[in-house]
């Protein structure tokens, strides 16, 4: 009896961009954690790729960039088409409004099974209401064979304002690596430039795109608010901001002109995240649309309290009291406020992120998600485009 030689099926992930981000680690993650021997994946960009590539440079993963032009780009509907011909994957699985006219070429190009993800939203489309996106994903429902939602809210989303069957849509968790993501032990590593940490600082951090739908120039505000006060732990009080975009030039200068640029550090992009974050003492997200934040639960995992604006899958993340505050969105006082009770309560700020820890190890591991997005390949695999059953994720656990 010889084995088989049936190549695993391919798996096409059609994304914007493939470069620093919450949705892009997701797709690295779940590529790190899929049985190789059952699924090969490929990466389509509609734009092109970073050398954040390399995190799965090793793992034979092709990489193709259509060079999409900004605006009305007809010509990388034909670039798309052809790239599918090439490939002819098994599955599409598109994300987010940018991608899902990828599902009518894929169609086109014969691809019979076909997934949707949504991530989260755009400044564009704070609340998914604007008509002529409605229409579009209204219009492109009948070619998706499955949807997947980050979190309940888009979950609840996909059905009621685009239609989807409720047996056509999974809520999967993103995962977090709960290993690398650690509480730190011992004091906080000195970061950041001479005089921006001191003995007793207390370190406020954050992680993002600086893009507008993020809105750190808030967490900026509440951060000047704090420290113009006379309290005196006002004063132990160190801003972070790790991440870079067309906002971060605007975050700095609003510090230079409050004279505060020497107590708040913006090094832009980095690689040693888990790192930083374990130099931070509270964790604050002050975004105005979410799906589900990975870099919330890469603080989590770290053993952070996190204070998160009370948007999207935020509201199923922090459990206010609990792991962390909510706060509404563009409300620096309330976030000031916030902040101040963790910096003037430490033993406050142990307790909520320790089981803040807690709730990931048990809700979030990278297995638990991998499995899955397994089961939605799978049941597309066996049933074709319309699956009898709905594929379900199994039920969390606490592997690692």
């Amino acid at each position: 009896m010889t084995a088989s030689t049936e190549q695993p099926r391919l798996v096409v992930h059609l994304i914007h961009q493939l470069d620093v981000g919450g949705l892009e680690n997701g797709l690295i993650n779940l590529i790190k954690h899929m049985p190789p021997e059952r699924y090969r994946h490929a990466i389509v960009c509609l734009k092109d790729y970073s050398d954040f590539h390399a995190h799965i440079k090793t793992r034979g993963v092709e990489i193709i960039s259509l060079n999409k032009r900004e605006g009305k780009d007809f010509g990388h509907y034909v670039r798309m088409f052809r790239a599918l011909r090439a490939l002819q994957p098994d599955v599409i699985h598109t994300r987010n409004l940018c991608g899902i006219e990828g599902q009518l070429v894929a169609a086109l190009a014969g691809v019979k099974l076909r997934v949707h993800g949504e991530h989260g939203r755009d400044m564009f489309d704070l609340y998914g209401k604007r008509l002529k996106y409605q229409l579009l994903r209204r219009l492109l429902r009948p070619l998706i064979g499955h949807f997947i939602a980050v979190s309940a809210d888009l979950e609840h989303w996909l059905i009621d304002s685009v239609g989807a069957e409720p047996g056509r849509v999974s809520q999967i968790a993103n995962g977090v690596d709960s290993v690398q993501f650690h509480p730190r032990l011992g004091p906080p590593a000195a970061v950041g430039p001479e005089g921006f940490m001191s003995d007793n600082a207390f370190v406020i951090g954050s992680v993002g795109r600086m893009v507008d739908v993020k809105n750190f120039p808030t967490l900026v505000e509440a951060f000047l608010r704090l420290i113009a006060s006379p309290h005196p732990a006002h004063q132990r009080m160190r801003l972070l901001i790790v991440g870079d975009g067309p906002t971060r030039a605007e975050c700095l200068d609003m510090l230079a002109r409050a004279g505060a640029a020497h107590r708040a550090w913006l090094p832009g992009e980095r690689g040693d995240i888990s790192q930083l974050l374990r130099a931070m003492d509270l964790f604050v997200l002050p975004s105005l649309a979410e799906g589900s934040s990975n870099t919330i639960l890469e603080a989590m995992a770290s053993g952070l309290p996190v204070i998160a604006t009370a948007v999207g899958g935020n509201t199923e993340l922090v459990h206010p009291g609990f792991t962390g505050i909510l706060v509404p969105p563009r409300s620096p006082d309330l976030m000031a406020a916030a902040i101040a009770d963790y910096c003037r309560i430490p033993e406050m700020g142990a307790r909520h992120g320790m089981r803040a820890r807690s709730q990931i190890i048990a809700t979030h591991s990278l297995p638990a998600m991998a499995r899955g997005y397994l089961a939605v390949y799978d049941a597309l695999a066996r049933n074709g485009q319309e699956p009898k059953e709905p594929p379900c994720a199994p039920s969390p656990d606490s592997s690692t």
